[in-house]
């Protein structure tokens, strides 16, 4: 077995140095970690959840003119110096991940640039965190988890991830073994289906603002940090809002395009009920029309109106209130009594809904 080829006396690496593939791990059907070293022994300095992009010599048949560069976050911990890693999860879409999987072997050469980034607890101290990631957003959890566990003091992390199957849960051995030692990460899974002929003891389902609930209770109290797709990042956002959280302590980081400097973070604009701010109902079936504020759901504008709408819960999650919304734009968290069908053809919940502007629903 080769010896490490770590330099003490060497400088961090720099990214005028190519990196040297060492490794490829199979993590799913779609997914691999890429493993490099520096070919000097240069150690890696950089803060866990931070991202690399990298410059791949993608074919020009497959529609790229020339090297494309892609930015990945560094899935393994600055705690472990010795290599730098990336995980990726290849798209439909995917020219230079796919690239990766099909083509980068160990030994081959690739030019590198970074690490960069804001994304890591690092730059936000607390004693509790709350990480919700969901497919590859895992990777600068499990970056910033490792180095929780390489610190050597007990961490206090709710650990939440969202998968299509336990089968895609990437990391979920290593994170159960995590688990299983310190009771202070708490590991919360959740998927859309089970594998077939496969037994599931977690969550069953999207993640919504009952399980969050349940899976980390003290959410009011933890610093979060979220990685996923936008609509996903976007739902988190409308649940912690609707929950009451101080959304100053809440980080997020984009698939898309990752944040190098605090100057370059978009700003956040979420469309969300205000307090004070007018709006307007009308139950057509009816033919009321009543003023309301934006902060009032059509379930309780509709009682006070002397109408019934069938409800059961009032939270979302039974589908009882539902109503088919005529014009206009409502916002509504649920907690998955409604499909994404039925939402697209103009259907709504009554008591999770909320006017923004004039609305017109068949009641």
């Amino acid at each position: 077995m080769a010896k490490p080829r770590l330099n003490w006396g060497a400088e961090p690496w720099q990214d005028s140095e190519p990196l040297e593939c060492a490794m490829v791990v199979p993590e799913t059907s779609d997914t691999a970690t890429f493993t490099f070293r520096a070919p000097s022994g240069a150690w890696f300095d950089y803060q866990p959840g931070q991202f690399v992009t990298l410059d791949l010599p993608v074919d020009p048949a497959k529609g790229a003119a020339g090297n494309v560069q892609r930015t990945y976050t560094i899935s393994s911990s600055p705690s472990r110096p010795l290599s730098i890693s990336v995980t990726v999860k290849a798209q439909k879409d995917s020219i230079g991940t796919r690239w990766m999987l099909d083509h980068l072997k160990p030994g081959m050469r690739i030019r590198a640039f970074g690490p960069s980034g804001i994304f890591s607890f690092l730059r936000h101290p607390a004693k509790k965190y709350l990480f919700i990631s969901a497919g590859s957003g895992i990777t600068p959890m499990m970056s910033m988890t490792t180095w929780a566990w390489d610190s050597g003091e007990m961490p206090d992390i709710a650990f939440v991830h969202a998968a299509r199957r336990p089968s895609e849960i990437i990391f979920r051995e290593r994170l159960e073994q995590f688990a299983n030692r310190v009771p202070g990460l708490q590991l919360r899974l959740t998927v859309e289906e089970p594998d077939p002929f496969r037994s599931w003891p977690g969550y069953h389902g999207r993640l919504n603002q009952i399980m969050l609930g349940l899976m980390a209770p003290d959410y009011l109290e933890r610093e979060v940090f979220c990685c996923g797709p936008e609509p996903f990042m976007q739902a988190v956002r409308e649940m912690l809002i609707s929950l009451g959280y101080d959304m100053e302590h809440y980080h997020q980081e984009s698939f898309g395009a990752p944040v190098a400097t605090e100057a370059e973070a978009p700003v956040i604009e979420d469309v969300t009920p205000e307090e004070g701010v007018k709006a307007e109902i009308t139950f057509t079936e009816s033919g009321i029309t009543t003023p309301c504020a934006e902060t009032d759901t059509i379930l309780a504008v509709a009682k006070r109106s002397g109408l019934n709408i069938p409800s059961g819960c009032t939270f979302g999650l039974c589908g009882t209130c539902k109503i088919k919304k005529v014009s206009g734009e409502v916002h509504m968290v649920h907690n998955g009594g409604i499909s994404d069908e039925d939402i697209e053809e103009g259907w709504i919940l009554a008591c999770c809904s909320n006017p923004m502007g004039k609305v017109e629903v068949e009641v």
